[in-house]
């Protein structure tokens, strides 16, 4: 089976269960597979067939959901466009990957040299013509991720990753139809697809999508829905565990809760279970093995700190430059193999290569494992940023400087941060005879940047200090920052 017949079959066995609801409006089995098959019928009337790529521009929603579905059904595939991002950046992402049609919200900017269709002009009477395209090696997603040049790429997720992630989740997670999820990520994010929506639709249980996040009403949702769980990052869960100390929600209808994206301290995790009755399962996963690939055991062993063992059906090892494995508590790179590990880089083939070695994927991440199996992360060998459960790749962003036409070089680092787990500094040196306007920059940033990946502060420096060999010391610009953060 593919989830492009996932609607019909929940359709035939349970037609008036709930599948998805907002705070719009609530769709059982039958309205959604209906709604499914009325939206393929009308892409395919704007020209997308099988092979085709439709980009969602949109926040999280039913008709996410339906947009899914509906163009599995057909045999097209789905890129997420995050809201947040600019026309620069959405025009990159759908030239990048040849889009067919562009769905928005009503209202937002169209982007030039391609079709766009307002999520208000979807249609529900229209009549399927044709059976889903079942097919385990067809392109399912398209999921961006910045890499250390950069420069965006297409992480390529077909099916048949999505079957075996989603198999692995529901087992892991001990779900069952009588389970409800409250959606809280991003439905850009492959985390919010795959934990949120597939593996519950999968066993038949049903979602809820929540509007956007405030910690000060988010008990206040938990008591009226009543979820059995929910996927969140750090900053949620500090944000939560930080409420005053007088309000006790009701949680009892929450079996556990799962933390991703970041690293999150042992001690948030405890007090935040100790305060509100359900523990907090560490996961640790990226979009090219297809979500998760290590999770803390829900009924077993839970080690704060960790990220718990790998899920059954892949292969984790923690290796040496050399390639070779590592014993336990030896800190190297995190290398993962399995039927989740993605199909490569879309028109990448150089970078995929490099990426996935003999069926090994290279993480970039810095672990090791423990006696007991155990994962924990150290560190990243890319210099990635992770603001709020953000990736910020600072090649991406200096470059953006490096544009500027007063800026000669540019140098990105990222701090602790209280709120945000890491903030974005910036280091700038003017071109010679220049002096840098900080407004303008900012503005030019603002112009080219969606707002999570812009800097919290530009620095000017009159020279960016270098390494022996000539490169950019980091490490000094991070260490100058920290001090200036105390």
């Amino acid at each position: 089976m593919t989830f492009a017949t996932l609607p019909d079959q929940r359709s035939t066995s349970e037609p008036g269960a709930l599948a998805v609801t907002d705070s719009r409006q609530s769709l059982a089995n039958a309205e959604l597979h209906r709604r499914v098959e009325s939206v393929a019928a009308q892409l395919t009337e704007y020209g997308v067939a099988s092979g085709d790529v439709v980009a969602l521009r949109l926040i999280n929603r039913v008709e996410f959901v339906v947009l899914l579905f509906a163009a599995w059904r057909i045999g097209a595939t789905i890129t997420l466009v995050n809201p947040a991002l600019t026309t620069v950046e959405v025009d990159r992402q759908l030239s990048d990957c040849s889009a067919r049609i562009l769905v928005t919200e009503d209202g937002d900017d169209t982007v030039p040299g391609f079709r766009s269709l307002a999520v208000s002009d979807l249609r529900y009477d229209l009549v399927a013509e044709h059976e889903p395209v079942d097919d385990p090696d067809a392109l399912a997603l398209l999921i961006y991720t910045s890499g250390t040049t950069g420069v965006p790429k297409g992480v390529m997720l077909d099916h048949a990753n999505l079957d075996a992630m989603t198999e692995m989740g529901r087992g892991a997670l001990q779900l069952g139809p009588t389970d409800r999820c409250l959606l809280l990520l991003p439905l850009f994010h492959v985390n919010g697809i795959i934990v949120s929506i597939l593996c519950p639709l999968l066993v038949g249980a049903s979602v809820t999508i929540a509007d956007r996040f405030d910690p000060r009403t988010f008990f206040d949702t938990v008591e009226q829905v009543r979820p059995t769980y929910f996927s969140a990052v750090p900053t949620i869960y500090s944000m939560l565990a930080a409420l005053p100390e007088e309000l006790s929600p009701d949680a009892s209808s929450i079996r556990f809760a799962v933390c991703g994206a970041a690293p999150a301290p042992a001690e948030l995790l405890t007090r935040f279970e100790r305060r509100y009755g359900f523990p907090i399962i560490e996961a640790y996963g990226l979009s090219e093995g297809t979500c998760g690939s290590t999770i803390n055991p829900i009924d077993g062993p839970r080690k704060a700190g960790t990220v718990g063992v790998p899920f059954p059906g892949q292969e984790l090892r923690v290796i040496g430059f050399d390639d070779h494995e590592l014993p336990h508590g030896v800190n190297g790179e995190i290398v993962v193999r399995g039927p989740n590990v993605m199909r490569g880089y879309l028109g990448r083939p150089a970078e995929t290569a490099a990426t996935i070695v003999d069926g090994w994927l290279h993480t970039g991440d810095i672990g090791h494992f423990d006696a007991d199996g155990y994962l924990t992360i150290v560190g990243r060998s890319k210099e990635m940023i992770i603001r709020g459960g953000e990736n910020i790749y600072p090649k991406e962003i200096e470059d953006v400087l490096t544009s500027a036409p007063d800026v000669l070089e540019a140098a990105v680092v990222g701090v602790p941060d209280a709120k945000w787990g890491e903030i974005v500094i910036a280091y700038v040196q003017p071109r010679p005879g220049t002096i840098i306007d900080p407004e303008a920059l900012e503005a030019h940033c603002k112009d080219n940047l969606s707002s999570y990946k812009r800097p919290k502060r530009i620095h000017s420096m009159e020279t960016l200090p270098k390494n022996a060999v000539g490169k950019l010391d980091k490490v000094a610009l991070r260490t100058i920052a920290l001090r200036a953060a105390v």
